[in-house]
């Protein structure tokens, strides 16, 4: 996904942030009425956020009680080190192995959370992994690290320009229209959506999971 340890509740209340990264660890492996809703804020009415989503659709969610709301700050590829917990969203390479997408990067205290290699959908066949880091490598060709997770192992590639954060703070407030917004959401049979967290772009960082 952590240099910065805590995110603020709507209530402005401080929490552990590992209670937020199941979303980007564990969703996939979830039951099939997980869905992720990428976009930017059209309306907050109580405690219902309006999403236009990144497809065009237009999404209600309904916060759930004690929902939390969290940013995410931009922290550099050389942040990374042997021994960090990282989450890594990739696509197969031409060449072979994996290139990554986006990188969160973990506070120690959240190593192993949602630990795996799971599918998911920030693009057509990209795979999400939380991993903790064997090696991180520099070469005239970029950055590679080598992860390991359930006694496996992957390499992937972390192309210039790849998206690197950690989570940061964030305030019902920063939910305003036009910002951009990440919603790990549970859709029940009848199409309505509900959440209990949001991860919401401030200070010209978006959430790029």
């Amino acid at each position: 996904m952590l240099s910065i340890s805590k995110i603020v509740s709507r209530t402005g209340t401080s929490v552990i942030a590992g209670t937020l990264l199941a979303m980007s660890a564990g969703f996939a492996a979830q039951a099939a009425d997980q869905v992720r809703v990428r976009g930017t804020v059209e309306s907050l009415e109580g405690k219902t956020v309006s999403v236009k989503t990144r497809e065009g659709a237009d999404a209600k969610i309904t916060l759930k009680d004690g929902w939390k709301v969290s940013s995410v700050a931009k922290a550099s590829v050389d942040d990374i080190k042997p021994g960090d917990f990282v989450g890594i969203a990739s696509l197969p390479t031409a060449s072979g192995g994996d290139g990554a997408l986006e990188v969160l990067i973990f506070r120690a205290a959240m190593k192993g959370t949602g630990e795996g290699s799971y599918a998911w959908d920030l693009k057509p066949n990209s795979s999400m992994t939380n991993a903790t880091v064997a090696d991180a490598v520099k070469s005239v060709d970029g950055h590679t690290v080598t992860v390991t997770y359930q006694g496996k192992e992957k390499k992937i590639s972390i192309p210039e320009g790849t998206p690197v954060v950690t989570f940061a703070p964030a305030v019902e407030a920063d939910l305003k229209a036009g910002a951009t917004v990440f919603v790990p959401s549970e859709k029940a049979a009848d199409g309505s959506m509900s959440s209990g967290r949001v991860v919401v772009g401030t200070n010209g960082v978006v959430p790029p999971m």
